[in-house]
Order: C-alpha cells, then sequence, then structure tokens
C-alpha cells in the first residue's frame, strides 16, 4: 500500500485538527522502498464525489473514510486505524489496535471523538489556538 486517502469534514474542527496533525506525522515505510502518502481530500465535495462516485459521500460526512490505492475502503474506527498505520510512530499502536481484542478499545476512542463532535456542533476546539491548558486558561 503506498497511498492512502483520507476524506475528512472539512466543516469540523475536530476533523481539521485531526488532519493537519496527521499531515504532521513522519510517513511509515510502504513495503516497496518508500514511505506511505497521504492524500487529504474534503468529504462530500466535488473533488471526493469525482475521484469515489460509488461512495456514500452524506456517510463520508459523518465518518473518517479512508481509500487505499488498492481500492480497499476503511470507515469509523477501522480508518483511524489505517491513518495511525500510516505514520511512522504510531504504526505499532495501529497493528496493537487492529487485534480484536483491542478493536473494542479503537472503536471506544473513534465514538468518544464523534460525541465530542457531536456535542459541539463540529466546531470543537475551534476557539483554542494550541496554547491553553487543561483549564482552558491561556498560556503566559
Amino acid at each position: 500500500m503506498r497511498e492512502l486517502t483520507v476524506l475528512y469534514d472539512a466543516g469540523c474542527g475536530l476533523c481539521r485538527r485531526f488532519k493537519d496533525w496527521l499531515a504532521a506525522q513522519t510517513p511509515a515505510p510502504d513495503g516497496y522502498g518508500g514511505v506511505v502518502r497521504l492524500r487529504f481530500v474534503a468529504a462530500g465535495s466535488t473533488d471526493a464525489r469525482a475521484l469515489y462516485p460509488a461512495l456514500d459521500h452524506a456517510a463520508t460526512l459523518r465518518d473518517v473514510t479512508v481509500v487505499a490505492d488498492d481500492g480497499a475502503v476503511y470507515v469509523g474506527d477501522r480508518a483511524w486505524i489505517m491513518c495511525l498505520w500510516a505514520t511512522a510512530t504510531h504504526r505499532h499502536t495501529a497493528e496493537r489496535l487492529a487485534n480484536p481484542v483491542l478493536r473494542p478499545v479503537a472503536r471506544a476512542m473513534v465514538q468518544a471523538a464523534a460525541g465530542l463532535r457531536k456535542l459541539s456542533g463540529g466546531d470543537y476546539a475551534d476557539e483554542c489556538d494550541g496554547r491553553c491548558d487543561r483549564e482552558g486558561r491561556a498560556d503566559p
């Protein structure tokens, strides 16, 4: 697998922050002498519809969706695991979370993120510039 396309909700602050975080990670080896490339496409966009006409584009706005260069489609916890797998630092964690024993943990993490997104109307942390402490006060 040499490339993964991540379809994310560009209108959601939490989703944009996840995309930015993922884009900043060191890519993992692809097994062919290169690295796994990540491409980011706004879910439901004209580009997404043109690239993947068979996808349910309304569903891609509800759950992060990853499409591999071999045509495999990953949704929800599987998509999050694939995103982690594509990074050098987090590949081992992804491999552990993919194990059937730990999949419920991955599923719970995705559901927690979805809950934050739903509670905030999709704009979780939009007011945060990354300099806040745990109590919401700006760092000096």
